[in-house]
């Protein structure tokens, strides 16, 4: 039904008919939110990560909180996956997930905002108490028109919310997201750009560890020792601290809540340590594919790598591919999230950039079974094994609206033991 509609309406009426669904959901659930500190995370990436960052902090400082991310939904002690395939959910069920965080006691709500779903209006009649800003890079340029519009979707979000507003002083896009008027802000900071104090904005700047795969950082003198992988897990850290400073929350429970977490499904998540490490990230953008092949710089990496199809950002795959040889031994390109687009041409694009630079050898392989059964296979040991693109997905989505279930962290378990009993590691 909801297809034909969009079919059948004209574009410019297409907005009134989101709007309108947004304020039906709302009011069918009688406004929820107008109960709730609703927190909003919005940026290209490590808004999952950030999400559950400021869930742990929350729940670790007394409060109960509910979660929906692109991960899975939670309140409380209870958790449910996210098998959507959306990070931020249509409005009906969002609006019943915020009744169901009140019912059940919840003070606050973290939940993932998108560009998509701004443009969607799904979050309107949502009272956004807090907006969080993580960081901003090209993405979804065909369905925004420009990485302006793109920029100027997610900026929505710091319209609405209008309380408290935490922004990554290190995004060279800051001052965007900084121009928008709250009653209080917070900037956070590992010193990348100078930021001069200014009248109502808090500045929390952390001081960085040396090591490119730890996340070592101290605020304030008080040392953050996190189980996360990855340097940059400390500026996701810095805007979940931010969040808590300004509840009213101590630096100790942020530190006890950060480095209790031991990893976030599908986010840089370790599956195996020998005889090499394998790792599963969700990485699907050039800034966050480059985010994770630094942090492994120090070993010999091979890396399975895709592409998501459905028509969307065609410009980045041949990019994808570009960033993969320039820091990858050997790369395996494969099939992602094709939709409605041939699978094949997607992977070629990536490959065709690959390619060009002429650094690594180069494979594709459709199926991704046999793909991750490869990469596995050219491992040798003390490698680091990089698969990115599905995270803790749990589809690949095909031509026809078809799911085929899918779990890149438990094929990875499945074929690394079948090598390992055979012996096949050099």
């Amino acid at each position: 039904m909801k297809e034909l509609i969009k079919r059948i309406l004209p574009s410019f009426l297409l907005g009134w008919y989101h709007l309108l669904l947004a304020f039906l959901a709302a009011f069918w659930y009688r406004f929820p939110s107008s109960q709730l500190i609703l927190i909003g995370v919005t940026g290209t990436n490590g808004k999952s990560t950030t999400a559950e960052m400021i869930f742990h902090i929350l729940s670790e400082a007394g409060c109960k909180t509910a979660l929906l991310s692109s991960i899975h939904f939670q309140i409380g002690d209870k958790e449910e996956r996210n098998t959507l395939k959306m990070t931020m959910p249509g409005r009906f069920f969002i609006q019943g997930f915020l009744r169901k965080a009140v019912d059940q006691g919840c003070r606050y709500v973290v939940l993932e905002v998108t560009s998509e779903g701004i443009l969607q209006h799904r979050h309107r009649f949502l009272n956004f108490h807090t907006a969080v800003f993580t960081n901003i890079s090209p993405e979804h340029i065909e369905r925004h028109g420009s990485f302006e519009n793109y920029m100027k979707a997610k900026g929505q979000l710091f319209e609405v919310a209008k309380n408290l507003h935490v922004v990554n002083g290190d995004d060279s896009r800051a001052d965007f997201f900084l121009s928008f008027p709250s009653k209080e802000r917070f900037v956070y900071t590992t010193g990348a750009f100078p930021i001069k104090a200014s009248d109502g904005v808090h500045i929390v700047e952390a001081r960085l560890g040396q090591e490119n795969m730890e996340s070592n950082f101290s605020v304030a003198g008080i040392m953050f020792h996190l189980q996360l992988l990855g340097k940059f897990q400390a500026s996701n850290a810095l805007a979940a601290i931010c969040v808590a400073l300004s509840e009213g929350i101590s630096l100790e429970v942020c530190k006890k809540a950060l480095e209790g977490i031991r990893s976030v499904p599908g986010r840089m998540e370790v599956i195996s340590k020998e005889p090499f490490l394998v790792i599963v990230d969700y990485a699907f953008t050039p800034a966050a594919l480059e985010q994770v092949y630094q942090t492994f710089s120090s070993s010999k990496l091979v890396c399975l790598l895709g592409a998501a199809g459905g028509g969307r950002d065609v410009w980045k795959r041949s990019e994808l591919g570009k960033i993969a040889v320039s820091y990858c031994r050997e790369v395996i390109i494969t099939n992602e999230d094709p939709y409605e687009e041939d699978p094949r041409q997607i992977m070629e694009q990536v490959a065709q950039g690959a390619r060009e630079q002429g650094k690594a050898v180069v494979e594709i392989v459709e199926d991704r079974r046999e793909a991750i059964r490869r990469v596995l296979s050219l491992a040798h040991e003390g490698d680091a094994v990089i698969i990115t693109g599905k995270g803790s997905e749990d589809s690949i989505a095909q031509k026809g609206g078809v799911k085929m279930p899918w779990d890149d962290r438990e094929v990875v378990r499945e074929e690394l033991s079948t090598i390992l009993d055979k012996g096949r590691i050099s």
